[in-house]
């Protein structure tokens, strides 16, 4: 008699709520954790795989990644999902808005939106949900639908957007955003998304605590004429001149205009995306200061923990907002080690070297921005933090606890029974090298080409779903949409 589908034996468990790790089996019945135990039997086990002592984190969340921003959604769902795998994630959240890039099409979500969970469907090897963006007023006004019919509980405010695409200035927003001529994306407008999320916190209150507002916080103007001003002087390059064009205190202006418009319209749950520098950092502290009763959360990606402008190899780091000189890195650092950063993510957005590079090559202002990297978010958080003495409980709780919670996804972000089966083994004493070649994902480079990182993952399981074997993405897709509403 089969009492377990899978026992993956022989194991140490990291959870995010306990200091030591512990040795232990884990078993697994219809994709949930069934119990975690020493010395469980493997006799009633219909599958049974030997951990070799390895650690066993509980899947990551990645709560930011990018799918069909330049490739077609169906094919980045693939290699993309293949190329999580590889970095331990077994569930993205990944953003998706109407515009140019994406579907390249306008209009409402309610049309919109069912063909995003159809070019999906099928084609992933991990859980994969979708953050929204509302990006004209017909979409504020879908916002219940959508977490009601759709499940969709967390929306996107873009705030550069107002005079600057996605790579640059852009001299016709409404062109590029596909937004009805006399509307605005502006401070305008981002108050009356918060207006519209608080709106449906209060029609939806048993679920008040899921539905939020992620925003990324750069200023526009600051970053338009920061540019102008770099192009002119000619005296930087590469990756020092895309910092300097967007310099840090324009994530600390626009994280302040950001918290101010959420004390406005009394919305609470606010998510500051990829704060990159020691300002942007010091704004989001300051602010969260001034407003106690907002309820902030502050990201930080994996690539602004390891590169820097210096570091990275070469414009394939191109990204938004920028990577950051060495001092930056560690202060994000020293907030990470201080617990005051809540989840680390990849903002994972594949950008293969045919649309990457302008020409000339050498030109970041021509480049486009954006790279894959969630193949080494939980190696290069292992590597690195360890090194600063970060303990793996707070590995755990940054990159699965505390993004599943936040984000509404219940049965996901801890090795506990009763929870979906989704867990990554790490082996924490092989050293190797980032190659690109080696990654699943149809990026052909990357900015972290060269690092050595001291963690491998081996072993990826998605709802019990052995999807990564031995290092090696293993059978069909195994990924389903995951609904955090409604449904």
């Amino acid at each position: 008699m089969t009492t377990f589908d899978l026992l993956l034996r022989n194991v140490q468990v990291v959870r995010h709520d306990r200091p030591d790790v512990e040795s232990a089996d884990i078993a697994v019945t219809d994709g949930r954790i069934a119990r975690i135990a020493p010395g469980i039997d493997p006799a009633g086990a219909g599958t049974v795989v030997d951990g070799g002592g390895r650690l066993a984190f509980p899947g990551v969340v990645d709560a930011h990644q990018h799918w069909g921003i330049y490739n077609p959604l169906s094919e980045d769902t693939a290699s993309e999902s293949r190329a999580s795998a590889q970095g331990g994630v077994t569930t993205a959240l990944t953003y998706m808005r109407t515009g140019q890039y994406y579907l390249n099409r306008g209009g409402r979500y309610d049309d919109f939106f069912p063909d995003v969970l159809a070019a999906s469907a099928g084609r992933s090897y991990i859980d994969y949900g979708f953050h929204l963006a509302p990006m004209m007023s017909e979409h504020i006004d879908e916002i219940p639908a959508l977490v009601e019919k759709f499940g969709v509980t967390s929306f996107k405010i873009f705030m550069f957007y107002g005079s600057h695409g996605l790579h640059g200035r852009s001299a016709d927003q409404n062109s590029f955003l596909m937004i009805p001529e006399g509307e605005r994306y502006d401070y305008a407008h981002f108050e009356f998304v918060m207006r519209g999320v608080q709106a449906a916190r209060e029609r939806f209150p048993e679920l008040a605590s899921k539905i939020s507002l992620s925003l990324h916080c750069e200023t526009a103007e600051i970053m338009s004429a920061y540019t102008r001003r770099v192009e002119q002087e000619g005296t930087l390059s590469g990756l020092a001149a895309y910092h300097a064009s967007r310099p840090p205190h324009s994530e600390g202006l626009a994280v302040s205009i950001a918290s101010y418009l959420a004390h406005e319209t009394g919305l609470p749950t606010i998510n500051l995306l990829h704060l990159s520098s020691a300002k942007a950092l010091d704004a989001a502290l300051r602010m969260a200061e001034a407003f106690p009763h907002i309820d902030f959360r502050r990201e930080v990606t994996i690539g602004h923990l390891l590169a820097d402008i210096t570091t990275a190899h070469g414009l394939g780091g191109k990204v938004n907002p920028p990577l950051r000189p060495r001092e930056d890195v560690e202060a994000l650092w020293g907030h990470l080690l201080d617990g005051r950063i809540d989840w680390v993510v990849s903002d994972h957005a594949c950008c293969r070297d045919e649309l990457k590079f302008g020409n000339p090559r050498d030109d970041v202002f021509l480049a486009k921005s954006g790279f894959g990297g969630a193949e080494y978010l939980l190696p290069g958080l292992v590597t690195e933090g360890r090194r600063r003495g970060l303990p793996l409980a707070a590995v755990a709780a940054l990159t699965s606890w505390n993004p599943a919670r936040r984000f509404g996804l219940a049965a996901k972000g801890a090795l506990a029974e009763g929870y979906d089966a989704d867990i990554c083994l790490v082996d924490p004493d092989a050293t190797w090298t980032v190659r690109a070649e080696d990654s699943e994902s149809t990026q052909e480079y990357t900015p972290f080409e060269g690092f050595e990182l001291t963690a491998r993952v081996t072993d990826t399981f998605v709802r019990g779903e052995h999807v990564l074997v031995d290092g090696k993405v293993s059978g069909a897709p195994q990924g389903r949409y995951v609904p955090r509403a409604g449904q």
